[in-house]
């Protein structure tokens, strides 16, 4: 979508294996991620801890966000 039109985004987080869909586009499937972001509040990347979203490309607003556990 063009730029200043909402997207659509999912993720599903499984450990350490995320698959992301953009629009109704799987854009990573089963993409591993071994270590921590930048922005990472400690080294405990294998516990519950807080969500946290970012831009670093100019303005950015999330809505309607919902986060549900896996079964």
């Amino acid at each position: 979508r063009k730029p200043g039109q909402w997207q659509t985004a999912e993720a599903t987080i499984r450990g350490d294996l995320v698959t992301v869909m953009l629009n109704g586009v799987k854009i990573h499937d089963g993409l591993k991620v071994d270590r921590s972001t930048g922005g990472h509040l400690d080294e405990n990347v294998d516990q519950p801890g807080p969500i946290m979203l970012q831009g670093d490309h100019g303005a950015i607003a999330f809505r309607k966000i919902r986060i549900k556990p896996l079964q």
